[in-house]
């Protein structure tokens, strides 16, 4: 049985699943401008398991985003990333 955060539900998602590393990192710079034009405090990047290579990108792109408090994986699916913004 799959487990949702309930403290996620309205969190807006991207998913970047068939991006390459380039492609992702500006679909998730727009992303959250957007988010933070909508006051979300929250949001969710999909970028799946698979080799690993989309996660590291996507890490390594908000550790250097200013706007980015903090990013975990989600403990409820290791695919996804939770980002609070500032």
């Amino acid at each position: 049985m799959k487990r949702i955060d309930p403290f996620l539900y309205n969190a807006p998602i991207l998913d970047i699943h068939g991006f390459d590393r380039y492609g992702a990192q500006a679909m998730i710079d727009n992303f959250i401008d957007n988010c933070i034009r909508i006051k979300a405090n929250k949001l969710i990047i999909v970028h799946g398991k698979g080799e690993g290579i989309l996660k590291k990108s996507t890490h390594d792109y908000l550790k250097k985003d200013k706007r980015v408090l903090e990013y975990k994986i989600n403990i409820f699916n290791d695919g996804e990333t939770i980002v609070t913004l500032k």
